[in-house]
């Protein structure tokens, strides 16, 4: 089979999308960046399993080298490219991703991520929501905190809550949590649950903000403590239909911090089966150079498109995903 999964239909959607894409940032005073698909370097988090890649040192011994990562996200390059004083940049790329293959996933998939050095949280998702008007048509994004989600759907606040109370919610609703997920893993059940229970509601919104995630599942961003004394990420991501687009960050400043989350991701990815990756990176240099602040979004586009097409898989509008690549 030598023809693209996608109509040409499709396809000139595609690049129509990518030409509106760059002519929203660019009009915003937005630069357009690339940086590499190849580094040292790589995102440490529990759910994101990079690629890896031996880069010989003598093509007659081509398992012996230097081993690097296709990346999960350009987030690393690009706040070195922030550190250095770009300004707000903006960038379509090709990203990786292991084990990530169904009909809303493929191992290679095009992103959009930006940057806006000195907005606020808030300011974050105000552009995040004109990108969506933009991208998907409809009306208004909608914006809704995960506790105030969690409450509303499943009837329960996933910030107070105690395990015992997830393991009783699921009795009552008649549920069946998998048998690999972790009695003691408290954020591994809220991310069941949001599946389970929440996003099957999301699904009836129109385009939907979430904000303010548990602290615990901060990864790159700042926190803060509420007037309850609960910690909340200052975390934002964006849903149609259900689907996850884009996940946004006030973003992690401090270098110390980012280092020992990355430790504790680690640890976790070890108790799930997985192996550790690099802590150490160009971006600790960068963030204690002065890491300007910052609200960065990474968006699926693929995913984008599928919605805004009525497609129901994203291998309906790619050209070539991985089974026939």
């Amino acid at each position: 089979m030598f023809a693209p999964s996608a109509s040409w239909a499709a396809l000139r959607a595609r690049a129509e999308m990518f030409a509106r894409v760059r002519r929203f940032f660019d009009t915003r005073g937005f630069l357009e960046v690339d940086t590499p698909a190849l580094s040292a370097d790589v995102v440490v988090d529990r759910h994101l399993d990079p690629l890896a890649v031996t880069v010989p040192d003598d093509p007659r011994r081509p398992a012996i080298g230097r081993q690097l990562w296709l990346q999960t996200s350009p987030e690393f390059h690009m706040k070195r490219l922030l550190a250095a004083g770009s300004g707000p940049i903006y960038q379509l790329c090709r990203v990786f991703r292991g084990g990530e293959k169904g009909r809303r996933h493929n191992p290679e998939f095009t992103m959009l991520e930006w940057y806006q050095p000195g907005a606020s949280y808030r300011q974050g998702m105000d552009l995040l929501a004109e990108l969506a008007g933009e991208l998907l048509g409809g009306g208004a994004t909608e914006r809704i905190s995960y506790r105030e989600m969690f409450i509303a759907h499943a009837g329960i606040d996933p910030l107070r809550a105690t395990l015992d109370d997830f393991v009783a919610l699921v009795r009552q609703r008649g549920s069946a949590p998998p048998g690999s997920l972790d009695a003691e893993d408290r954020d591994g059940w809220l991310d069941w649950l949001l599946v389970e229970l929440v996003e099957p509601k999301l699904a009836e919104r129109g385009p939907t903000i979430v904000f303010d995630y548990p602290g615990s599942q901060a990864a790159l961003a700042q926190t803060r403590v509420e007037a309850d004394g609960v910690i909340v990420a200052e975390r934002f991501e964006l849903y149609a239909q259900g689907i996850e687009l884009a996940n946004g960050y006030h973003e992690l400043l401090d270098a110390d911090e980012l280092a020992r989350r990355s430790q504790a991701a680690n640890e976790q990815r070890r108790r799930d089966g997985k192996g550790a990756l690099p802590v150490e990176s160009r971006l600790l240099a960068a963030m204690r150079g002065g890491l300007p602040p910052s609200v960065g979004v990474a968006l699926g586009l693929d995913r984008a498109l599928m919605i805004a097409l009525g497609a129901r898989t994203v291998q309906e509008v790619m050209p070539f995903p991985i089974d026939i690549a």
